[in-house]
């Protein structure tokens, strides 16, 4: 198993803050595009759903 999934069941910080990262840069992205309505309709959820977890996981051990 490779050390980023490993940290992931762990509850480590690293690993948990990237998929935060990632969720609130897709919930941005999918703000900023004009093509998908669907994405512009959940796009606020994204970013706060990220950005909650964010500050959760921010607790969480090295």
């Amino acid at each position: 198993m490779s050390a980023f999934f490993a940290g992931l069941l762990k509850f480590r910080r690293g690993p948990w803050e990237m998929v935060a990262t990632i969720l609130i840069g897709l919930g941005v992205f999918m703000l900023m595009q004009p093509f998908v309505l669907w994405g512009f309709t959940y796009s606020f959820i994204t970013t706060l759903v990220g950005t909650v977890m964010f500050i959760i996981v921010s607790h969480f051990p090295e």
